[in-house]
């Protein structure tokens, strides 16, 4: 399955509202992600299939919210919609936060994780992830860890630092 990854608009945010309900067991609200779309700092985008002659085409598969500011990065929420899972909809949404953390010059990105949701740490640390705390009983839904992983970009890098 492709995905062609684009910014969400008003008449996805039902469709995404129900993908975080049978996502998580303490959702995001419908208001939250319209309250996200007014925020110009915020970057919120969504997966569709990519099949371009299709009714199907417009069925929003997952989305991410993220946001960039003082060099930092955090993606706040990430979800597929179960039906969707493991056909590399996370890895693009993923991908496309990442690339526009280079786009604004952050240098480091955080997010946090169930401790266990191995899935979604393994994706996380493909791309080069690492854990850097935890959060002890921050979940609730069951009560859980978060763990807190952070993404050094290459940027960030310091060219004269072999000097």
């Amino acid at each position: 399955m492709m995905a062609r990854v684009g910014l969400v608009h008003d008449d996805d945010i039902a469709t995404i509202a129900d993908i975080e309900r049978r996502s998580f067991s303490d959702p995001w609200s419908e208001r939250a992600f319209y309250d996200v779309l007014s925020h110009s700092r915020m970057y919120f985008a969504c997966a569709r299939r990519d099949v371009s002659d299709s009714a199907a085409a417009t069925r929003v598969l997952g989305y991410v919210v993220a946001w960039f500011a003082g060099g930092e990065g955090e993606i706040a929420n990430l979800a597929v919609d179960p039906e969707a899972r493991g056909h590399g909809v996370g890895s693009a949404l993923l991908d496309a936060a990442l690339e526009e953390a280079r786009r604004q010059r952050t240098d480091e990105v955080f997010l946090e994780v169930r401790s266990s949701n191995l899935r979604a740490r393994q994706l996380y640390e493909s791309r080069g992830f690492a854990e850097v705390g935890r959060r002890r009983r921050y979940y609730r839904q069951p009560v859980e860890d978060a763990v807190i992983l952070r993404r050094t970009e290459p940027a960030a890098v310091n060219p004269h630092s072999q000097l």
